[in-house]
């Protein structure tokens, strides 16, 4: 595998690891309890992780394909978490969640990064990461 596959899925790997240690941050450690929608983004990042860090044992780049469907779902649920958020019109219309409201904001640094946003910016760097990796693949065909 070339060096550049390589530290791509690295990147991926690292992205994926301090998103997963960061949501158990909040919730073991902060204890702020997840919504509904911060589970979802919780099922779709975890298994990034793990199948990165196999990945990059087998030297196995084509898994890119895998992190690009996982990290694109995960990337849109997290745009509509942080959209009821911050937008109006979608808290006031945004389903019950359960005992945690979606639209709660634990933190909000800078008046803009909450917990759904830092989900977002992991899931389209690694959206990004895969895709240049897939582009790499099938240039090498």
């Amino acid at each position: 595998m070339k060096k550049k596959l390589e530290n791509s899925l690295l990147f991926i790997w690292l992205i994926s690891l301090v998103a997963t240690l960061g949501s158990l941050y909040f919730s073991e450690v902060r204890g702020y309890e997840p919504c509904e929608l911060c589970w979802y983004q919780r099922i779709l990042m975890y298994p990034i992780f793990l199948m990165t860090t196999v990945a990059y044992i087998q030297k196995n780049a084509r898994i890119a394909v895998t992190t690009a469907v996982f990290s694109c779902i995960g990337g849109s649920i997290s745009l509509y978490h942080y959209g009821i958020q911050k937008l109006d019109f979608l808290r006031d219309n945004a389903p019950v969640c359960g005992r945690v409201p979606c639209s709660g904001q634990y933190i909000n640094y800078l008046g803009f990064i909450t917990i759904p946003f830092l989900a977002l910016v992991a899931f389209i760097l690694i959206a990004i990461t895969s895709f240049y990796i897939i582009k790499v693949l099938k240039e090498e065909k």
